[in-house]
């Protein structure tokens, strides 16, 4: 039986991942991962609607209309939200423009997707854990086991450094610095490295857990799966739920509320802001492109606000006293 020939459609893609992203823009393995997977969902989407195998599909195939009702699918079938609806829509366009460049009979087609609209999302006041609930949360994995073990240093790396799951996943033993000052070089969105300090409880877990292993196995990736290969986005997710299965057992207010890697995030950033730590320093150790992002957690800290309002109580009944200019000059100017 003859292999199907694939469509000039895989040399586009292919010419997408390979040249545009890793090439020519210097993308990070995160992006070109979030651009994969932008990418598949559609492929699969347009096999299933078409009726063809995702390598027999042409560049026309995946039209405007396509486009739209894969979208729709996102939000209706998938469950996605708007602002994961609008990443997805941020991926095709990239891949869009690529086809301008590459494939000049399909620029007219490639520009009706590209004038597709993102959609308007309503940014959520920022959610975070309390102190008991996070302590729940580490307390879950059974440490006499080794891959307890694992996941107690991963969700106390998570919760001390504020770190993206993508950066902890391709976090290496060669980013740690196990001496004084101890820290972590974490490879950021867009390419972008940045240093995160360590605390004393983290580096202790972290140097017990790499010197645990065998000495062949103290390079590569600081945290690994049951095949000693990297973990994954979803293998963190995995521990995060299987850890929660536990902590909710305990802490009833976990059961109430979606909890996520990214809320350990949240929990940091809120941590460093009720200590006192000023915005622009936040936004350098979470890796935020402009301090606007950063700003969401002033809104929503609660406790902030309140104390701002005590502050600015004053008795209604206290006498407020006349201002007199303290100089003959300036009182000349007072009555100008």
């Amino acid at each position: 039986m003859s292999r199907r020939r694939p469509s000039a459609l895989a040399g586009l893609i292919e010419s997408f991942f390979r040249q545009r992203l890793a090439a020519q823009r210097r993308a990070s393995p995160a992006t070109i991962v979030t651009y994969r997977d932008a990418l598949r969902l559609l492929l699969v989407f347009a096999s299933e609607k078409l009726g063809k195998a995702p390598v027999q599909l042409d560049i026309a195939d995946l039209d405007r209309d396509l486009v739209l009702a894969f979208l729709d699918f996102l939000e209706k079938k998938r469950g996605n939200s708007v602002r994961t609806r609008n990443a997805r829509l941020a991926a095709i366009r990239s891949f869009f423009q690529h086809v301008t460049y590459r494939e000049p009979s399909a620029v007219g087609m490639a520009q009706r997707i590209l004038s597709i609209p993102g959609k308007r999302c309503i940014r959520k006041i920022v959610s975070f854990l309390s102190k008991d609930e996070v302590a729940a949360v580490l307390a879950a994995p059974d440490r006499s086991t080794a891959q307890g073990r694992r996941d107690h240093v991963l969700l106390l790396f998570l919760s001390r450094t504020g770190v993206r799951v993508s950066e902890v996943v391709a976090l290496d033993v060669g980013d740690l610095r196990l001496d004084a000052p101890t820290q972590a070089l974490v490879h950021g969105k867009g390419s972008k490295d940045r240093v995160v300090p360590l605390t004393p409880d983290v580096m202790a877990m972290l140097k017990d857990f790499v010197h645990s292993r065998p000495r062949e196995q103290r390079r590569g990736p600081v945290f690994t799966n049951a095949r000693g290969k990297r973990l994954t986005r979803w293998g963190v997710n995995h521990i995060l739920a299987r850890a929660l299965s536990t902590a909710t057992k305990t802490t009833s207010s976990l059961r109430r509320r979606p909890v996520s890697p990214h809320l350990l995030r949240h929990t940091m950033a809120m941590s460093l802001l009720q200590s006192g730590v000023d915005l622009v320093t936040i936004a350098s150790w979470l890796g935020h492109s402009s301090v606007e992002t950063t700003h969401f957690y002033v809104e929503a800290n609660t406790e902030m606000k309140r104390a701002a309002l005590a502050k600015g109580q004053h008795d209604e009944h206290a006498a407020i006293a006349k201002y007199e200019p303290p100089d003959e000059l300036l009182a000349l100017l007072e009555k100008l």
